[in-house]
């Protein structure tokens, strides 16, 4: 069966609360981000049957502006300490958890782990944008696999 992998990096945050990395917010940009990738989304009819995200203050504030778009139930998210900070054996172990029906999921995350995600499961070379960041704020990647989310490897 075929699955699709969302990435999606959180959106803009706000360096400028003197909070805690982990408790910093998302600023109106990060919020507006979230939403029109959401919506963009929706357009290609990328709609995902769950959402994993870091519970990082700005994580969950984009997986909850994004779900909010998509239309999905915000009380159904899944939150998980292991996707914040987390390397890329962390985020494999996060979607090895997601349940095993669901034929589409999204992660929301950080920086460099999700690009880290991004290229080890590509096992290709991935496109660099001029800014050299492969998931700058509000960026998703989109991943397709035959492997169920327990089994996911390099360049599956």
């Amino acid at each position: 069966m075929k699955r699709t992998l969302f990435v999606l990096r959180h959106g803009k945050s706000d360096w400028s609360t003197g909070r805690p990395d982990f408790e910093r917010p998302l600023v109106e940009r990060g919020r507006l981000g979230a939403q029109r990738m959401a919506a963009w989304m929706q357009s290609q009819g990328w709609v995902p049957a769950h959402v994993v995200s870091s519970s990082a203050t700005r994580a969950t504030a984009t997986a909850e502006a994004a779900c909010k778009t998509l239309g999905l139930p915000v009380g159904e998210l899944r939150f998980d300490d292991r996707a914040y900070a987390a390397s890329v054996r962390e985020l494999i172990d996060v979607l090895a958890d997601s349940p095993k029906k669901a034929r589409s999921v999204m992660i929301v995350g950080h920086n460099p782990g999700l690009e880290s995600l991004v290229e080890y499961l590509a096992n290709a070379p991935v496109p660099i944008p001029y800014d050299g960041k492969i998931l700058p704020t509000a960026a998703l990647a989109v991943l397709e696999t035959g492997r169920d989310w327990d089994d996911l490897g390099e360049g599956c």
